[in-house]
């Protein structure tokens, strides 16, 4: 497992994500979920890829349900992108390495969006935009 990847908590949860100064992707996933070890390795790919600017997160929603619940998560894997404190997008379900590298990532330049201009159509697509309350 990564060292670039950050295993927060409920009682972590503020500090490691809502009061971080850089986008964080956060994954709800549970030991026994298939898709959620499916999806594993891109993660860790993308923490190792992207350290420094991004930081990658895991709340384990059966050690951490409080989390998951205020969060709305209702099915694992569930992926959501947070900046200054806000999620700016999210998604239930398994998806490519290439869907989660949002395109509204605030970390990414335009280099970066150019190299994987390929993806964004789908990316597009498989990411849908949080829901104002």
């Amino acid at each position: 497992m990564s060292d670039k990847i950050v295993h927060t908590s409920d009682n972590a949860f503020d500090a490691d994500v809502l009061q971080n100064s850089k986008a964080v992707l956060l994954d709800f996933w549970a030991e026994w979920c298939g898709p959620c070890k499916q999806i594993g390795p891109a993660l860790e790919e993308l923490a190792a890829e992207m350290d420094g600017k991004v930081k990658i997160a895991k709340v384990d929603v059966d050690s951490n349900p409080n989390t998951a619940a205020a969060m709305g998560v209702r099915g694992i894997p569930a992926l959501f992108i947070f900046k200054d404190g806000q999620v700016v997008s999210n998604r239930a379900g398994a998806a490519p390495k290439a869907a989660l590298q949002d395109p509204r990532f605030p970390a990414l330049t335009p280099e970066e969006l150019e190299r994987h201009r390929p993806e964004i159509a789908a990316i597009v697509h498989a990411v849908k935009p949080a829901r104002s309350a």
